[in-house]
């Protein structure tokens, strides 16, 4: 249990009959008139809908413990994706509903943070941007070089993301795993 003066960006609240709620943001107010308050917009952690919320200041919240573990993507089993804690070693079967769009950017042996709660795997987090070969795009045209335009490219992943129209298969592009968008060419 905490009260809503101790409320931190990333905290997991138990709410409306044990729903997660990981905290997004939060603003403590104290308007001319009334009694203090607290705005905080809120996330789903399995469905991911942001709602606004606000509290009275003190109320209490229950809280849930929520295990941020090291892992490291080992392979795909049928439809499952197969974790390795990174200090244990111990095997975790994580099912595609839970791992989301981390597939599209998942490779064998990358690190990632997975979260549990109460042994249940909740969701797969990547870090903000992966590293990844095109495996296919249409070739470029002499003169591509201007701004603008993009083209499909098909990652080693098989996922499918835009990139420049000079860039060309096989080169190593970094790719934001939030938006999915293109970021630059990877030196190497």
């Amino acid at each position: 249990m905490a009260t809503t003066n101790d409320l931190k960006n990333g905290m997991v609240l138990k709410l409306d009959g044990g729903q997660l709620w990981s905290v997004v943001e939060f603003q403590h107010v104290k308007p001319g008139k009334g009694g203090a308050f607290v705005r905080t917009k809120l996330k789903n952690v399995l469905s991911g809908k942001v709602v606004d919320r606000t509290f009275n200041a003190g109320t209490k919240v229950d809280t849930a413990t929520v295990d941020r573990r090291g892992m490291q993507f080992s392979y795909k089993d049928g439809a499952d994706f197969v974790f390795m804690d990174t200090e244990t070693y111990d095997q975790l079967h994580i099912n595609p509903e839970t791992v989301g769009d981390a597939a599209n950017y998942l490779l064998e042996g990358q690190d990632c943070t997975v979260a549990i709660h109460e042994e249940n795997p909740l969701f797969v987090e990547l870090p903000a941007a992966v590293e990844l070969v095109i495996e296919y795009t249409e070739p470029g045209v002499q003169g591509d070089r201007s701004t603008g335009g993009t083209k499909p490219a098909r990652l080693e992943t098989g996922y499918e993301i835009g990139v420049p129209l000079f860039i060309t298969t096989g080169e190593k592009i970094k790719v934001d795993t939030r938006s999915g968008e293109y970021l630059g060419r990877v030196n190497s």
